[in-house]
């Protein structure tokens, strides 16, 4: 199934209701993050709806992924707000964060390269309930199921990305930060991808997706935020998008 396939049952499992307005899981106003003394995030404001899948665009340095580490405070300060789920979390300690039932894919995996991918698979620990079982994570990632004696260290780039997200979706997480997950990937892989991220979103699932490959995440995406300088600088929905695309990616370099 192609993502274009993927994201038309998306669209058909998961239209909203008219008189249902969107929870807001997530809602960051005024955000500064530093690392030290170096200022990285420049009041940053933007929200993300339960079920939409987001991105967060920008050429390298402009602040993406640190967006990402300053959510689950995991930089050296923080001002400014982040509310997870109606719940401000400024103050909050990174190890109490994923209990709000947040979960973060960093760009190195996070996999343990010592253990087998079903010894991985086994300790994540419940951040809420509804996480996946290995039977639906092996039926998502059949890569996962025929390589699960497999050591970390002798997993292809893409079966350590499936393995990172894999681990995360036992959980119980619902809003995913997903940073870079196609960075040095086999098409293929890509594709499969940006297939699974489809479902999720068909699940309810909500997704912050930090992304050098526009090409993947332009048709998977409710909503673009373009990054430039460690601030949010334009907002562009999927239905502005087709005007909107040479423009973006003269700001995108692509």
């Amino acid at each position: 199934m192609s993502i274009a396939d993927a994201a038309a049952v998306d669209t058909q499992a998961a239209a909203p209701s008219t008189h249902a307005k969107p929870r807001e899981m997530l809602r960051i106003k005024d955000l500064h993050a530093f690392y030290g003394e170096s200022h990285i995030l420049h009041g940053v404001n933007f929200d993300v709806k339960q079920g939409e899948l987001v991105t967060l665009l920008g050429r390298n340095g402009a602040g993406r992924s640190t967006t990402l580490k300053a959510i689950m405070n995991m930089v050296g300060r923080r001002t400014g707000s982040i509310v997870i789920n109606g719940q401000e979390t400024l103050a909050m300690k990174p190890h109490h964060i994923p209990r709000l039932g947040i979960g973060y894919c960093p760009e190195e995996r996070g996999i343990f390269s010592s253990l087998d991918v079903h010894e991985n698979l086994l300790l994540p620990p419940t951040v809420s309930s509804g996480g996946m079982s290995l039977d639906d994570i092996y039926a998502m990632f059949p890569n996962l199921y025929e390589r699960r004696k497999s050591q970390g260290t002798r997993l292809s780039g893409g079966e350590q990305q499936m393995l990172a997200m894999a681990r995360i979706l036992r959980t119980g997480a619902r809003l995913l930060l997903l940073d870079e997950i196609t960075e040095g990937l086999a098409p293929v892989i890509v594709q499969k991808l940006g297939e699974v991220l489809v479902l999720l979103k068909a699940q309810g699932m909500t997704i912050v997706l930090v992304e050098q490959n526009f090409r993947f995440a332009a048709p998977l995406a409710d909503r673009h935020f373009v990054m430039d300088h460690g601030q949010i600088v334009e907002e562009i929905s999927a239905a502005q998008l087709p005007a909107r695309r040479e423009h973006l990616n003269t700001m995108l370099g692509v």
